[in-house]
């Protein structure tokens, strides 16, 4: 599951809906994976007017990666505007948004303390019947 995913997720319970507690799901015990992948460049700069950016430090924050800056960069700052090359804000971005992905551990949601398992890269999102 990569790290971008839990910028788009919250807790599945009904009354965690309208909680702001519930977004973002707080990583527990989490074991991260990297994995390469080539940069796109126009796929980070499309999506980071989308990302909740508080969260995302957050979840920085709490995974022990790399505090991101206050600000979100501006998507004209992500390539060199002579040579076309990708910044190292850009780098660094795709390296959290696209390679780091949680392999195993837990999400849990910050209004109920439900804890969803991340096994093999797959959350699983299944209510047990008496929280549905």
């Amino acid at each position: 599951m990569k790290v971008l995913t839990l910028n788009f997720l919250c807790c599945a319970r009904k009354t965690c809906k309208l909680s702001p507690a519930s977004f973002p799901l707080h990583p527990k015990e989490a074991s991260l994976e990297q994995i390469e992948t080539d940069i796109n460049v126009l796929f980070i700069r499309n999506i980071l007017p989308r990302l909740d950016w508080e969260a995302m430090k957050t979840l920085t924050i709490e995974l022990g990666l790399p505090a991101l800056p206050t600000e979100p960069p501006l998507p004209e700052s992500l390539e060199d505007p002579d040579s076309g090359e990708p910044s190292q804000t850009l780098k660094d971005l795709h390296q959290l948004l696209m390679e780091t992905s949680i392999e195993s551990g837990s999400l849990r949601c910050g209004n109920c303390d439900h804890e969803y398992a991340v096994k093999e890269g797959i959350a699983n999102f299944l209510l047990p019947s008496h929280m549905v």
